[in-house]
């Protein structure tokens, strides 16, 4: 489908040079309004004025030129200046191996510069926040689309294992909490003695001194407290595998701002001798930006010789760089670390480092349509919290549809289902954009939501069953109805959504692809008898059905979701 695509905007580029002496692109769109045909361009429109010509006029020399095309059975002009194709029915279906290709994960070649995306890397010794699911989901929906496309990526976490927070949270538990082994301890407790550190710092100042000289023990290698941070680290980490086995999220790998502990002073030496890096004041490093790029300061290295997060992540992007050689770096981060990535990108710069494609993958703030699921007493929602608030309303959403919904396991369904719906009211909206979750439209059967995927899924899968048959081959179409066409066409454009989702990091392309789709084949499966036509029809909708169910389900994996064969 592709090839007659270009073939057709081929001939339709040669005529308007031919005939108008313009030299432009044609793109031509799938047309999923009945009475628009298959195919359509809106080219006459934008070049009428540059031509000084009726766009219906120029639209009527392009639809000319077309009409003795093979695969094309017509041809017309319609509206302001459309130019509209109808394709053989057969012709349409020629283009499914594609579809049943794409939705076959293709293997990366071996040697293959990687591409890293930069996401998740949690604080240690904190719960996750409901915050956290944004860089979380996002970032292996990006991982997924590329690596399914044969792609070599690396999902890099980079946890916050490190800094300051460790020599307060040495403090707090050697004052008020070490009469039990810090092991023993849940995160969520570790999460208190800091908060208590934090009051009582308000009432004696001098707690703040005992932490940053505890923080400068530990980047001196004290044994006691590296044996305290390893335990810290190992009490979260058992802690977030939990919730990443929930949300389908799988690291390939994982260095927090410890591992780059020996790796910043070559790069503060290295700044230093270029003059990238000056002193500050009282001593502490800095690197100023030229005026043309508006950017304040940045703080490599305080007055007391600590080091921030700044300098371990130029530590980490040189370690990214010399060990991994990366077509590309992208990193899934919310808005709020705008200014800082560009210092950053800035400095790599400065410095003279030769960058690959490095982008910041950005979202933007998350907030709930209920406003007591936003507001917790200015208090940070728990991600587990969130999560099990979805499988507690999936439940009740059950119970409520038990005469219509099948499932042996109605806990199993109800967390696939809850989780799914969080997941997918994240992702099928513009992540550039500030996103407005609302439980009762992401758990909605009716709705661009999980669970009408899902269910959509799982009666395709139903039809099939019924007929006891698998993988269904889908034969050359003939004589097809309008609803069977826009199946068709829809489930054509799934490998170039696919591309598209990828190349611009927009999962919201993909659910809104998969939408499309599960509104198609819903409207197809009320109104066309499958099992019940005759057996050439039935064969061709038990294929459509099957290639549906395909692709809906692999739509749904790569966006970390999962379905139910039974629903």
């Amino acid at each position: 489908m592709f090839e007659l695509r270009k073939k057709l905007a081929g001939i339709s580029e040669g005529i308007l040079k031919e005939k108008f002496g313009v030299s432009t692109t044609v793109h031509f769109d799938f047309a999923l309004d009945e009475g628009r045909g298959d195919l359509t361009t809106s080219v006459a429109l934008q070049l009428a004025k540059k031509l000084r010509k009726k766009p219906q006029d120029v639209a009527e020399v392009i639809a000319q030129s077309l009409r003795a095309a093979a695969g094309v059975s017509k041809v017309q002009v319609a509206g302001s200046g459309y130019v509209n194709v109808t394709l053989d029915d057969a012709v349409l279906s020629q283009g499914l191996e594609a579809v049943e290709h794409a939705c076959e994960p293709r293997q990366a070649g071996t040697g293959d510069a990687p591409i890293i995306i930069d996401f998740f890397g949690p604080n240690i010794a904190k719960p996750l926040g409901i915050q956290h699911i944004l860089t979380a989901v996002i970032g292996q929906a990006i991982i997924n689309l590329y690596r399914h496309c044969g792609f070599s990526v690396i999902g890099w976490s980079y946890p916050g294992d490190w800094g300051t927070q460790f020599g307060k949270l040495a403090v707090a538990y050697q004052k008020w909490g070490s009469r039990k082994p810090v092991g023993k301890y849940t995160v969520d407790e570790l999460l208190a003695l800091y908060v208590r550190f934090h009051r009582e710092a308000e009432k004696n100042v001098s707690l703040e001194d005992e932490a940053r000289k505890e923080f400068a023990k530990l980047e001196a290698g004290d044994p006691v407290l590296r044996a305290f941070r390893e335990e810290v680290v190992d009490v979260t980490q058992k802690a977030l595998s939990k919730l990443c086995e929930r949300l389908h999220v799988k690291v390939d790998r994982e260095t927090g701002e410890s591992f780059y502990e020996d790796k910043m002073d070559p790069i503060l030496r290295e700044g230093t001798t270029k003059k990238v890096f000056k002193k500050g004041e009282g001593g502490a490093l800095i690197v100023e930006f030229p005026l043309e790029t508006h950017l304040p300061p940045s703080l490599l290295k305080k007055s007391d010789g600590t080091t921030l997060y700044a300098t371990r992540d130029l530590a980490m992007v040189r370690y990214r760089l010399d060990s991994c050689h990366p077509r590309a770096i992208y990193y899934v981060v919310g808005v709020a670390q705008s200014l800082y990535l560009q210092q950053l990108f800035a400095t790599c710069t400065l410095l003279g480092w030769d960058l690959p494609e490095t982008e910041h993958t950005v979202f933007g703030h998350m907030r709930f349509e209920d406003a007591s699921m936003s507001t917790r007493k200015g208090t940070s929602m728990k991600l587990e919290d969130v999560l099990d608030e979805g499988v507690r309303r999936a439940t009740k959403v059950i119970e409520e549809h038990r005469a219509s919904i099948q499932t042996d396991d109605a806990r199993a369904l109800a967390e696939m289902m809850g989780v799914g719906a969080l997941v997918y009211g994240i992702l099928n909206q513009n992540r550039k954009m500030d996103l407005v979750f609302d439980w009762d439209k992401c758990l909605s059967f009716e709705g661009n939501s999980a669970p009408y995927l899902q269910y959509t899924y799982a009666r395709a899968r139903s039809v099939l069953r019924k007929a006891d048959r698998e993988n269904v081959p889908l034969p050359a179409a003939r004589g097809l109805s309008p609803k069977e066409r826009l199946c068709l066409k829809i489930l054509l454009r799934f490998p170039e959504t696919l591309a598209d989702a990828r190349d611009t990091r927009m999962p919201h392309k993909l659910t809104n692809y998969l939408f499309e789709l599960c509104q198609a084949f819903n409207s197809f499966y009320n109104s066309e008898p499958i099992l019940q036509a005759e057996p050439a029809l039935c064969a061709f909708r038990l294929g459509l059905t099957s290639l549906t169910a395909r692709v809906l389900k692999t739509g749904a994996e790569l966006l970390t979701l999962r379905v139910s064969e039974r629903m």
